[in-house]
Formats: structure tokens, C-alpha cells, sequence
């Protein structure tokens, strides 16, 4: 008959092992490594050399070389807000590949896509993410610099308008705050507008675009933009010219006109650089 002591043998050698072996995992635990919630990199475009400030396009008597140095000056400024809308629709087409597949987006994307939502105004609307892709995806895209350029020569006179010189404004844009911008000489009698001041040629384009990419009633443009983007076609400035009817008051005369611009300056030519997406 086996003793109270031996009967406890089993049991303290059962217990010895455990204590060894929760004394083994402390000591030899390897250390834990806390990694970093993933972060999105934003896509960062190295923008061209902008020019600093406005040449005097008035004193340049020759028109061949005036409109040259027009288009040299301005279509850096075009083509570094082109490829910033590049890189936004890049990052929204893979958002859609994403979402296609049946994954969801992360907490980082979907800041993003926030951002982009107020950034292009349809920040009103009721959408799922699938839908608000799309639609950004709509708005989200270029302004071909060969319609840039006619609309910056047209609206500024070639560079030597008083709002280009004095506001940096190329394109007419208006505002509607007292100090905004410049007063037209020529503005009637009860209208309120000014014709909007900014501190950069850059800024001006930017605004130009945002403009086109957004306001109501450049809807046409946009659908225009959207076909040929189906099509398979590049973007022209001749196609989406059509869609301008409501810039000007002149309506169809003021297509003719920029078409007529874009096809006498050989300006097709500038929309080979920003068809990348």
C-alpha cells in the first residue's frame, strides 16, 4: 500500500514542470514588435520650374512670337495642375478596381475619398462609396491644355488684359465679395461682380479647372469627356470646346471662335502630354 508521500510524487513533479516551463516563456518570450496601422503615401507630382511673374506680352510686336511665348509661359501651369488630377484619378480608378473585387477600403482611403468629395463639391449628395467613385471619377479628370490655352488667349487678350496683368486671372473668372477682385470699367449699373484677383498663375488655372470640373453648367463638358473617355479615344480640345456654350454669352459664336484658335495655333499638339489616364 503505497504512502500519503508517495501518492503526491506524481502531482509535485506535475507541478515542478509547469513552473518550468511558465519560467521558460518569460525568459525566453521573443519581444514583441507593435507594427504600424498601414498608410497610405499620397502621390506627390514634381511640378515643373513655374515662371515667377507674368512676362509683358504687350511689348512683343511680332504675333507669331507672342503667341509662342504665351504658350511656352502658360502651358506648364496646365499641364502641373493636369497631372495632379492625373494622380486623383489614378488613386479613385484603383479605389474602383478595389471595390469591383469585392474588398472594402481602409480607413486611409476612405479620408481620402472624403477629401476628394468636398474638394470637387458633391458633398451634398446622398451616395455609397461605389457610387461616389464614380461619380468623382466623372469630375476627376483634365482639361486638355489645347482648350486651356485658346480660353486663356481669348479671356485674356493674350496675356495683356488688366485682370491677367493686375489679377493673375487668365480665364475671367468672377466673384462676388466686395474686395474679391478687379471692378470692370465697363460693369452696368446695379451688378455687384468683380472680376476675381489671385495671388499665382498657378492658382488661376487650378480655379479655371476646379471650375469646368464642377460648376452645373459645365455638366455638357463633362458627359463629352466621359464618352470619349468610354470610347477609348484621348481627350481633345475640340470635343469638349462643344460643351462651353455657357461660358460666353456669345454661346455657339464662342466655340466657333476657340476652335478656330485651336486648330490656326496648331494646339492639338499640347494634348499629346496629358492623355495618361
Amino acid at each position: 500500500m503505497r504512502t500519503s508521500s508517495e501518492s503526491n510524487r506524481p502531482q509535485l513533479s506535475y507541478l515542478v514542470i509547469l513552473l518550468f516551463l511558465f519560467v521558460a516563456a518569460i525568459v525566453f518570450r521573443p519581444e514583441r514588435i507593435d507594427l504600424p496601422e498601414p498608410v497610405l503615401t499620397e502621390i506627390v507630382i514634381e511640378a515643373p520650374e513655374l515662371p515667377q511673374s507674368i512676362p509683358d506680352f504687350a511689348v512683343i510686336q511680332d504675333v507669331a512670337e507672342k503667341k509662342a511665348s504665351f504658350f511656352e509661359f502658360l502651358s506648364p501651369y496646365i499641364d502641373s495642375v493636369n497631372q495632379q488630377i492625373l494622380a486623383q484619378r489614378q488613386r479613385l480608378i484603383t479605389f474602383r478596381e478595389k471595390i469591383n473585387n469585392g474588398s472594402t477600403l481602409t480607413r486611409n482611403e476612405m479620408n481620402y475619398l472624403s477629401g476628394l468629395r468636398v474638394e470637387y463639391e458633391l458633398e451634398n449628395e446622398v451616395l455609397n462609396t461605389a457610387n461616389l467613385v464614380n461619380r468623382l471619377l466623372r469630375r476627376v479628370d483634365i482639361i486638355p491644355s489645347s482648350l486651356a490655352l485658346a480660353q486663356a488667349a481669348n479671356e485674356s487678350a493674350w496675356g495683356t488684359s488688366r485682370f491677367a496683368v493686375e489679377g493673375n486671372n487668365f480665364y475671367g473668372q468672377w466673384c462676388y465679395t466686395e474686395g474679391c477682385g478687379i471692378v470692370p470699367a465697363r460693369r452696368i449699373a446695379g451688378a455687384n461682380h468683380e472680376v476675381k484677383s489671385f495671388d499665382s498663375v498657378f492658382e488661376s488655372v487650378k480655379a479655371y479647372i476646379m471650375n469646368l470640373n464642377t460648376f452645373p453648367n459645365y455638366q455638357k463638358l463633362r458627359d463629352i469627356r466621359q464618352q470619349v473617355r468610354q470610347g477609348g479615344r484621348s481627350i481633345d480640345g475640340i470635343s469638349l470646346s462643344e460643351g462651353l456654350d455657357t461660358y460666353s454669352s456669345r454661346g455657339d459664336d464662342y466655340i466657333f471662335e476657340l476652335q478656330s484658335m485651336i486648330y490656326s495655333n496648331n494646339l492639338l499638339e499640347f494634348d499629346r502630354t496629358n492623355n495618361d489616364a
